[in-house]
């Protein structure tokens, strides 16, 4: 029979089967326990006693509605009699004197959810008697509201969950408080962060008291140190519980003390692998116990590099897809670097591996920016880039730019000119550049005949192998996608220098966003007119009955064949390989489609708008030459109308790279099938969590696919993707908290000129958003697959992005009001009903507004778990 109660000497940290029977605080003492380290005494009331005590009261709830199965499983709890053989147990296993009695839930303390706080602790109990009563009454806990809400946003079944309870003797605390072995804000590894107050730690946990603060480096170093004053303490009463009292005092822990606390952090992180979010309590004899355990949830891995402190910049958030990419994904990045690697001359030895500046954490792609950030053109090149593409990450880059691991140590330029100078020479791209501004309908004619016949080589022929569909599909990612670029780019290149040129000629006689606003409406570009493509459907489809009933049922209307044949090799976060286009599943697109046949304001209508932003350009052009005069107002009129004619074609080269991904998703697809029908797979689709290696293998991949999927669904559910992050983990954006603006308003980079006020609609996945028409679109950022929804937006703010990233190019060329780059925009605007975005000086200021509620859509996200802010403050 199983054991009721164990004590916490007893428990096998190793054993498979003591999780779900000890949970994982229960587990967690355990193995601390094991390894010597010091731990208060105690027991665990098993899982099994739950189940005896709790298991018929719950028959039949856990199918009640989510939003009263907590109340009702409370009450069916807290009305059950305790078994009198658990109770047996209790009263000969527990400690003497007083005890704190402790939730220990089976999904509690895991790698990546920690539950903190979500059950609850009883401090000070004394007697027997009072001890089953605060058993009782942690069982009940697994069913509050939060509790229940947090295991929904995990996944995890309800009735998969049970709680065990950590009887520990209780330590008369001095000092109480929590210590993380890496630091939550910055994301550092070995940087200590210590709060501490006296009493007990549930002050620290609870809030109730501002605490003493330590950041204290890997070297024991105490970096920061700021002392606790004001609040409440909670101390033990005698005869039991606890009492807060008013803090009059702002004692500080001694040196000792701290590199007692750090000293037994470092062994827990040694113990379990990982950075640990521990609570701690020192006695009346100046002795550290810990009295928890567990993982720090929140941390981004570690991005693994060559050695030395190493910068990283995201290429997931900086494309604007914050998603995990499917190891088929993350498998085709890997050889489309090694394909622009050697563009550039570099060879790779494994394009499986991809060059060694390309990493992978959390299912994400980095890019190692160390060695371009040592050479004084690199660096300045990047400046350049992100300047206009990621401006914040530009401005985060900047201050760490006196690290001595990034100092300057290639300074001269040839090196780096004579590796561009051969792209250059081989593709001959100054002549093109020229050919383009003296004969631009020729240069676009030539970019689109090289993508067409580009194309059509693609596919496999009919028959082929799998391994001939696999080698295949290795080549148009590695060799037949990078070598397009440089004979596609010069056209809308020659665009951005005639822009360039105008702007010099111009000097301050441009005003704020003028210039902006000469790229609205810009012909030639493949995203807007497929945006416009699609309008044009919902247009024929809004005055026939049949297909709006079709949209409205989710089925596939008339004409939305046609636009697939065009456009459905596209998809939202399209970068990913792994994911499915639009012709395999057109879902986001009928909702779409639902949201413009609602649009029947013919002033708004998205042709219309973009018409009168064609036009306005037109005119902000001729203005501007008028401005200048004579042969000054000559050059600045050839060079917009340059600038107008060839800048739209800035997104060919992604149209490129996504027709080459849709094409090896094909051929990757049938190999697929292959493999299933062999029996190596349960599903054809399952090869997407293979890389191009494994699906060449004959091997059964069934249980790799579902370990992989099960890593996927939990990144789909990270809430925070650093944009730049060191080896170290320290994310440099996190060091430098700017004040906000006095106002309350939030800046930016000014993106699109033009203000608006509009409800705000927060967005984090457009699959199956609501946007209402003149609604202010918030997002943390934004590829080609999400540009249908600024049809019907009202202004666009994005957390990332600089003056010529994509959603900023989109929103100029439909007239949007936008503002880009603006830190922590998602979370800042959530529960902010209205706001004026201006887009030509890059606020977003909030405004009250006659709507009710945030108009907030954050669709599919789970809540983000606090580090730190709720737990169990057992001392």
């Amino acid at each position: 029979m199983t054991a009721l109660v164990l004590s916490l000497d007893a428990i096998d940290p190793d054993d498979p089967a003591t999780l779900g029977r000890v949970g994982g605080k229960g587990a967690n003492l355990a193995a601390l326990v094991r390894a010597g380290l010091p731990v208060p005494g105690g027991v665990c009331v098993t899982t099994e006693a739950y189940r005896r005590a709790v298991g018929a009261a719950l028959d039949g709830l856990l199918d009640t509605d989510t939003e009263v199965l907590g109340e009702k499983a409370r009450a069916a709890v807290l009305a059950v009699p305790v078994p009198a053989d658990v109770a047996d147990a209790v009263r000969a296993a527990c400690p003497d004197g007083p005890v704190a009695v402790r939730s220990s839930a089976t999904a509690e303390d895991l790698p990546d959810a920690s539950f903190a706080g979500q059950q609850d602790t009883e401090l000070n109990v004394v007697g027997a008697d009072a001890v089953l009563e605060a058993v009782r009454r942690c069982w009940a806990s697994l069913w509050t509201d939060r509790a229940v809400a947090y295991r929904g946003a995990q996944g995890i079944d309800h009735g998969a969950v049970a709680l065990a309870v950590v009887v520990q003797r209780m330590v008369d605390a001095r000092w109480a408080g929590v210590l993380f072995t890496a630091n939550p804000v910055t994301g550092r590894r070995g940087q200590s962060v210590i709060d501490a107050a006296p009493g007990l730690g549930e002050s620290v946990v609870s809030g109730s008291v501002d605490p003493e603060h330590l950041i204290v480096d890997p070297d024991g170093t105490i970096a920061q140190r700021r002392a606790g004053v004001g609040g409440s303490v909670v101390l033990a009463r005698a005869g039991g519980g606890t009492e807060s009292v008013a803090r009059t005092d702002a004692a500080a822990l001694d040196a000792g003390h701290v590199r007692a606390l750090t000293d037994l952090g470092r062994r827990a992180e040694a113990l379990f692998g990982a950075p640990q979010d521990t609570e701690w309590a020192i006695d009346g004899d100046g002795t550290a116990w810990l009295t928890q355990s567990r993982p720090i949830t929140t941390l981004y891995p570690l991005v693994p590099g060559r050695p030395g402190l190493r910068m990283f910049l995201s290429a997931n958030v900086a494309q604007g897809v914050f998603r995990p990419f499917t190891p088929a994904g993350l498998s085709a990045a890997r050889h489309l670097a090694t394909g622009v690697a050697r563009l550039l001359g570099t060879p790779v030895d494994d394009p499986e591996q991809g060059p060694p500046m390309v990493s992978e954490a959390g299912e994400r792609v980095f890019v190692d920016l160390t060695d371009v950030l040592r050479s004084r053109v690199g660096r300045a090149g990047v400046r350049g880039v992100l300047g206009v593409m990621e401006r914040r990450s530009a401005e985060v880059i900047a201050t760490q730019l006196d690290r001595p691991e990034l100092s300057v140590t290639r300074r001269s330029p040839l090196p780096a000119l004579r590796r561009v100078g051969r792209v250059a020479l081989r593709y001959r791209i100054p002549l093109h550049v020229l050919g383009a501004w003296i004969r631009p309908a020729r240069a676009r004619e030539r970019a689109y005949t090289l993508v067409r016949d580009a194309e059509r080589t693609l596919p496999c022929p009919a028959g082929a192998s799998r391994a001939e569909r696999l080698d295949r599909a290795r080549w148009m990612l590695s060799d037949g996608f990078a070598p397009m670029a440089p004979r596609i780019a010069p056209a809308p290149a020659a665009g951005f220098l005639a822009l360039g040129l105008a702007a010099k000629v111009l000097g301050d006689r441009a005003r704020p966003g003028e210039l902006g606003t000469v790229l609205r409406g810009l012909p030639h570009n493949v995203t807007t007119e497929m945006d416009l493509a699609l309008w044009d459907l919902a247009v024929r489809l809004r005055d026939d009955p049949a297909a709006v009933a079709a949209l409205t049922r989710g089925d596939r209307p008339p004409g939305l064949d046609a636009f697939l044949a065009e456009h459905g090799r596209r998809a939202v976060a399209e970068i990913d390989l792994g994911l499915p286009r639009w012709s395999e599943d057109p879902a986001y697109l009928l909702g779409v489609l639902a949201n413009y046949v609602r649009l029947d304001d013919p002033a708004r209508t998205p042709d219309a708008v973009f018409a009168r932003s064609a036009a306005e350009a037109e005119t902000t052009i001729s203005t501007l030459a008028g401005r200048a005069g004579g042969l000054r107002g000559r050059v600045v009129a050839f060079a917009l109308h340059r600038a107008r004619a060839l800048v739209g074609l800035r997104e060919l080269p992604k149209y490129w790279l996504v027709t080459v991904l849709g094409a090896a998703r094909a051929e990757v697809a049938a190999v697929g099938a292959e493999l299933a029908a062999a029996g190596h797979l349960e599903d054809a689709g399952d090869v997407f969590f293979l890389s191009l290696t494994e699906a060449g293998e004959d091997l059964d991949r069934r249980a790799l696919v579902t370990q992989r999927r099960a890593t996927y669904e939990r990144e789909l559910r990270r809430r925070h993707v650093p944009r730049l992050v060191l080896s170290d983990g320290t994310e440099p954006e996190a060091l430098a908290d700017p004040a906000p603006a006095e106002d309350g308003a939030l800046t930016g980079v000014p993106a699109s000129a033009g203000t608006v006020t509009g409800k705000v609609r927060v967005i984090t996945d457009p699959q199956g958003a609501h946007l209402d028409p003149g609604d202010v679109l918030v997002c943390p950022s934004t590829d080609p697959g999400w540009t249908p929804l600024f049809l019907t937006a009202g202004g666009l703010v994005m957390e990332m992005g600089g003056s010529n990233s994509h959603g900023a190019v989109v929103a100029r060329e439909y007239g949007l009001p936008a503002v880009v780059g603006v830190r922590d925009a998602v979370a800042r605007l959530a529960d902010v009903a209205w706001v004026r975005v201006d887009g030509t000086s890059g606020r977003v200021e909030p405004r009250r507004g006659s709507g009710s509620g945030a108009g907030a859509d954050v669709g599919h996200q789970p809540a983000a778990p606090r580090v730190g802010t709720s737990r169990d403050g057992g001392a």
